[in-house]
């Protein structure tokens, strides 16, 4: 799985990804988190996770819950703990503008989505979760700092659990920080 999601991160940082003359890629994060934190839960799962998330433009379609736009992404745990890749659909909702500049501005975002994972579901060894199921739900809420039109940079908490649908439900959260940039 590890290096699944690290190829697939990387094919999308450096394809074109051209449906049309916009493209289908709006923005691409990468970054740091801390794997496995105690906010709502009990800290088992040790390392840090490199994240990766590719954001793409969102389709007409969806312009009647919000327009948010779909998302690919994943992390790999650098303890060899559990990793797992993700889909969903992430909202913005822009909060400030002009804060220092003309082109910089303050947003929280918020997506909802399953993943899939490498970790174990009803038996565990040591220092690892049980998380009931192998298809999980995945929620996240994020706050971003738009540097300019291109660059941004945020702080964020996801968590995946299976919302106590199986006999095991430990859930993961993670909290760290991403720089973003927009196609």
């Amino acid at each position: 799985m590890r290096v699944a999601l690290l190829a697939g991160f990387g094919i999308a940082m450096t394809t074109g990804a051209k449906a049309d003359d916009k493209g289908i890629i709006d923005e691409v994060k990468a970054g740091v988190m801390a794997h496995d934190i105690t906010l709502g839960g009990k800290h088992v799962e040790s390392g840090v996770d490199i994240n990766g998330e590719v954001l793409f433009i969102s389709p007409q379609f969806l312009n009647i819950i919000g327009a948010p736009r779909p998302h690919l992404g994943g992390w790999v745990n650098s303890d060899g703990n559990t990793d797992a890749a993700y889909f969903g659909l992430t909202w913005d909702l822009p909060l400030l503008r002009r804060i220092v500049g003309t082109q910089d501005g303050l947003t929280i975002l918020g997506s909802l989505g399953g993943a899939v994972h490498d970790g174990y579901t009803d038996t565990m060894h040591t220092g690892r979760k049980r998380l009931g199921s192998p298809v999980l739900f995945r929620e996240s809420v994020e706050l971003a700092y738009q540097l300019t039109p291109v660059y941004s940079i945020s702080v964020m908490v996801d968590h995946i659990s299976n919302a106590n649908l199986a006999s095991h439900n430990a859930g993961i959260t993670n909290a760290g920080a991403r720089i973003g940039f927009k196609f």
